[in-house]
């Protein structure tokens, strides 16, 4: 079950919006390079320990998401692939390989601004993240500063489709 921010189940031990606008800063860079603008940060306890930025089309790499590139930072700063304890925020629902990743990581909480109609795999389409078959779970709080993030996404393919 994912948890909606604001309701009344959730306990918010942590200040999610804070944590949201940096990961909508790291969207920012992307929409700079004229990728679409997704961004995620990892949290461990209070520092942030990984960031990373939709980088699909400036590296020619289709999983150079958002969530791929704040994983593999937040790897290395710890020094372990498991990132126990941590909170990964990002913009947009995860898509099935970013959920995947999550698992495989052992994240145990996902906070998500908006969500992805077309490849969702937090709750949209489908969870994986919640998925009883693996030996890993993480808790999802969706909805978390939901109208920014998807005004940049809108903004964003607006411009495009503008060109």
């Amino acid at each position: 079950m994912n948890l909606k921010f604001n309701d009344p189940h959730t306990v918010d031990n942590y200040n999610h919006n804070y944590w949201m606008r940096e990961a909508i800063a790291e969207a920012r860079k992307a929409e700079e390079l004229g990728e679409v603008p997704i961004g995620a940060v990892i949290v461990h306890g209070d520092e942030i320990i990984g960031r990373g930025y939709n980088l699909r089309e400036t590296t020619f790499d289709a999983t150079a998401h958002a969530e791929m590139v704040a994983i593999r930072e937040a790897s290395r700063h710890l020094g372990a692939w498991r990132l126990l304890d941590c909170r990964l925020y990002v913009t947009l629902e995860p898509c099935p390989m970013c959920a995947g990743a999550i698992v495989q990581s052992r994240v145990p909480q996902l906070i998500y601004g908006t969500l992805d109609p077309k490849a969702g795999c937090a709750g949209t389409l489908m969870n994986l993240l919640q998925e009883s078959r693996f030996n890993h779970r993480t808790e999802v709080i969706e909805g978390v500063l939901q109208e920014e993030c998807a005004a940049l996404l809108t903004q964003f393919f607006r411009r495009l489709r503008g060109k």
